[in-house]
């Protein structure tokens, strides 16, 4: 599964329960209540990600404005849910511009199909990986494990291609209708292994405005969530997802094993 469940800002660092079931009741979905993997399919809610997978890989460019909520879970197991904004900015097949925003960090990633650089803006140091030499949607699906760093909302390039088969979903329902920002979206719920995950996808677009993200590799099943408001129409420059150092300091690439603020000692 490929889905982000928290965030990792390398070498300068990008790091990165359930909602409540519904009690029982007409209004209960009819897939919810399937006793079987089999039953718990519905091909309807297959086919609507598979659309909107084909509707994001039309996209040529789009900028998207994510506002986030991310659930930590402390060593006692109380939980902290923080909130921040995720930007994009795609152009092409191999070039972005991704920036992460919160009271605790900034981080800003810009890919131009060879380098990869990542910088911290509050702490003006930033770092590069060199010699990729590949498409965006290889370098999010290969980042964790090559290189330590997981891209927020990295299922945007991986819809509608090989490396997200359906064939792991264990269940897949429609939950019902909802208006997201006005926009009105078909409900979908999911399981594959190790996660549960909920998308909201409009009507109009087919493209996904929320996204809910349940991981079960912790007891107390912390969630991460996204709002998008999409822009297809802006106009995106190479200068839009160019790097410019400007007096940044550059420091050796080392990938993440930790997670670090921008707060000073004192404030943490």
């Amino acid at each position: 599964m490929q889905l982000s469940r928290r965030y990792l800002l390398a070498a300068a660092v990008l790091a990165c329960g359930l909602l409540a079931a519904p009690a029982a009741s007409a209004a209960t979905p009819r897939a919810a209540t399937a006793t079987s993997i089999d039953t718990a399919i519905d091909p309807a809610a297959i086919a609507a990600v598979e659309q909107m997978g084909k509707a994001l890989r039309a996209l040529p460019k789009f900028a998207l404005t994510a506002a986030t909520r991310t659930e930590y879970v402390l060593d006692d197991g109380q939980k902290l849910s923080l909130a921040g904004t995720v930007n994009y900015k795609v152009l092409g097949a191999d070039r972005f511009f991704v920036e992460i925003v919160s009271d605790q960090q900034h981080r800003q990633l810009f890919y131009d199909g060879h380098t990869l650089t990542l910088y911290a803006p509050r702490l003006k140091y930033y770092t590069t990986v060199d010699n990729l030499d590949r498409s965006s949607q290889a370098l999010v699906r290969d980042a964790a494990t090559e290189l330590g760093v997981e891209f927020p909302l990295a299922d945007l390039f991986l819809w509608g291609t090989p490396a997200f088969p359906t064939t792991t979903f264990q269940s897949a329902l429609r939950v019902g209708s909802e208006t997201i920002n006005g926009e009105p979206t078909d409900h979908f719920a999911f399981r594959q292994p190790g996660v549960d995950w909920q998308v909201w996808i409009s009507r109009r677009s087919h493209l996904p405005q929320q996204v809910q993200i349940t991981s079960h590799n912790d007891p107390a099943l912390p969630t991460y969530q996204a709002t998008l408001d999409w822009d297809t129409q802006r106009a995106i420059s190479i200068a839009d997802v160019t790097f410019k150092p400007g007096d940044a300091t550059r420091i050796a690439f080392v990938p993440a094993v930790a997670v670090v603020t921008d707060a000073a000692p004192g404030d943490r």
